[in-house]
């Protein structure tokens, strides 16, 4: 097994150092969902954010957490649980994982770490890496999900052929824009997804959006809908604030030299150009 993720390295470029450090962290999110499926955690969540449309839809930058939810509330689920059963169903193809639970202060959303330094031994690299830093994959579980999703199986085919339960674009759009709206912090990665759904003509699931917002965020508990007018003029505001200088910056070590370039279009007009096609 572990002859499978040389194989899989083998299949990127690896032009950097960098390059190679995110493509062996991608290989490791592959099998922790392979594990997770073989735990039987599909059954009770969905496969959600940046990674999801990386790995199930394509997307062209590489993407650091894995983060879900589950189909319905329930604060009793124990993430620890299902992340225990993923360390030893990788250890097989060369990882030694280290589970570091993480509670923190707001319960409704489990963390956990999975943290490896083995898999480097067992892996011919182009690049001269530091054998020492461990690969740290954060795994996110929302147990208090807002009503309104909509999913469907995808089929992923490392390790071996497996299915997982993921949201629908339209919902993992309505999951983007709500952290667009909500984080109170500026990602260059969510404004990269952003134009990445817009570009393929996909709308927000409004349903899902609306109640994530009265859930959580600046207009928690506020009673109002969410449709394309409201949510272009919030975004658009949104838009005239944002240093996208820094912005790009914080996207860039996450895509490939042939997007680099186009990263030097962002600016305020760039995306307000990209916010008429929510139209």
């Amino acid at each position: 097994m572990k002859d499978l993720v040389q194989q899989r390295m083998d299949r990127y470029s690896r032009v950097s150092m960098e390059d190679e450090e995110n493509a062996l962290k991608e290989v490791a999110q592959e099998i922790v969902l392979y594990a997770l499926y073989k735990a039987d955690f599909f059954t009770r969540a969905a496969f959600l954010g940046g990674t999801a449309l990386r790995i199930l839809h394509g997307l062209d930058r590489f993407s650091e957490d894995l983060d879900f939810s589950l189909f319905k509330t329930d604060q009793a689920f124990d993430l620890v649980h299902y992340l225990a059963k993923t360390a030893k169903i990788m250890a097989p193809f060369g990882f030694n994982i280290e589970v570091d639970a993480r509670d923190g202060e707001n319960r409704a959303v489990q963390q956990g770490m999975l943290k490896d330094d083995s898999i480097k031994q067992v892996i011919t690299f182009k690049h001269q890496h530091n054998p020492r830093k461990k690969i740290k994959i954060k795994v996110e579980v929302d147990t208090t999900p807002p009503p309104g999703i909509t999913t469907e199986q995808r089929y992923v085919d490392f390790p071996i052929d497996f299915v997982v339960v993921a949201g629908d674009l339209a919902s993992l759009f309505a999951g983007k824009c709500h952290a667009l709206l909500c984080r109170n912090y500026v990602k260059g990665r969510d404004w990269y997804d952003f134009s990445w759904f817009l570009a393929r003509g996909i709308q927000p699931n409004y349903d899902l959006l609306t109640n994530a917002l009265h859930q959580a965020g600046p207009w928690r508990d506020q009673e109002f809908g969410v449709d394309r007018a409201w949510l272009q003029q919030q975004l658009a505001a949104k838009i005239d604030l944002i240093d996208w200088v820094t912005t790009r910056n914080d996207v860039a070590r996450f895509v490939g030299p042939q997007r680099q370039e186009s990263l030097n279009l962002w600016s305020h007009a760039f995306f307000h150009s990209k916010l008429a096609r929510l139209m």
